[in-house]
């Protein structure tokens, strides 16, 4: 192994940059020459290689997105456009890859390995802290922050004007962004796909005769929540206490920009690092994360195929702090 390729996938998460600059780092620590795929799977197919040095990553470990950039390829998905990019990839000399995003990113850097044996270990690059493998995934923690900061400004005015506000977080599939941040936002409601008796919680809790006598409520839904979206819950809420003043708000995504945080950009590091470590161990085909405050190692099959959900002491613990 003399080269090594980075790209990111799928979604942006805060913290990619600080991931990639990592990689390339350590990998020139050790000896390797780097070089840069721009738009994932789509720039593999289009030949969008660069290459990376000390100074390519300088100064971006506190910017958000991507500065390689991401992009979802339907030609990735066809054997002819996966015989190209592995012919753009030998061009490039490039012996291993490290790939940054989520299930489908390594679902995609899978079966290339199957098809032309080209190494790959892959990190966990998305805001909704779902995949399996890892307690924590790169920009998750960026993301809550972001939405938290939200809330406290929607409770200003959910206060001032007596209203109850429902917010809509990132989450098509999990609830992760969406507990967290009712909890640490003191909301009275949290909606998430994991929960099917959220929305009757919700529904108990507006209606308790012993109610604390408040004139507002905060209400966070995941946008996969099975009773639907912000949106739709403000009608449905509206038909049952049609004096009530609700309002909306989905918070879209404003959550997947802004500069990481410090444990963001510490995770990314530790985690893109160790990708560069395990390459050189020989590795293939697993993906990387920390697990109890321990690297460890997930094979492809199983990252994908395993399913992560939400404590169920948080959901218990977010019913009681609703109170």
């Amino acid at each position: 192994m003399k080269t090594i390729g980075v790209y990111t996938s799928g979604g942006d998460a805060p913290g990619m940059n600080a991931c990639i600059r990592s990689v390339v780092r350590t990998a020139i620590y050790h000896g390797y020459n780097v070089k840069g795929v721009k738009r994932g799977y789509e720039g593999m197919i289009e030949n969008e290689i660069i290459d990376l040095d000390r100074q390519s990553v300088a100064n971006i470990i506190q910017r958000g997105g991507t500065f390689l950039k991401t992009a979802r390829s339907e030609a990735f998905r066809t054997k002819e456009g996966r015989e190209k990019a592995y012919h753009n990839l030998k061009a490039h000399n490039i012996d291993a890859l490290v790939c940054i995003g989520g299930n489908g990113s390594y679902a995609g850097a899978n079966v290339f390995y199957e098809e032309y044996g080209i190494p790959c270990v892959g990190l966990p690059g998305t805001i909704d802290n779902d995949l399996y493998g890892t307690d924590y995934t790169i920009g998750y923690d960026t993301a809550i922050n972001t939405a938290l900061d939200s809330i406290d400004r929607i409770r200003d005015t959910a206060h001032s004007h007596e209203r109850v506000f429902i917010v809509e977080v990132m989450g098509r599939d999990s609830g992760f962004i969406a507990l967290a941040v009712a909890i640490a936002g003191g909301a009275e409601g949290a909606l998430i796909p994991e929960d099917i008796d959220d929305w009757g919680k919700v529904l108990e809790q507006l209606n308790r005769p012993d109610k604390r006598k408040k004139s507002f409520s905060i209400i966070v839904v995941a946008e996969g929540d099975e009773q639907g979206g912000a949106l739709v819950l403000e009608k449905k809420l509206k038909l049952i206490y049609p004096d009530m003043k609700i309002r909306s708000t989905i918070l879209g995504h404003v959550q997947r920009g802004g500069s990481p945080s410090a444990r963001d950009r510490i995770l990314a590091s530790r985690l893109g690092s160790q990708a560069v470590n395990a390459l050189m161990d020989g590795k293939k085909s697993v993906t990387v994360g920390l697990v109890s405050d321990k690297i460890t190692f997930t094979p492809f099959l199983k990252a994908i195929e395993g399913k992560k959900t939400v404590s169920k002491d948080l959901i218990a613990l977010a019913d009681i702090l609703s109170l």
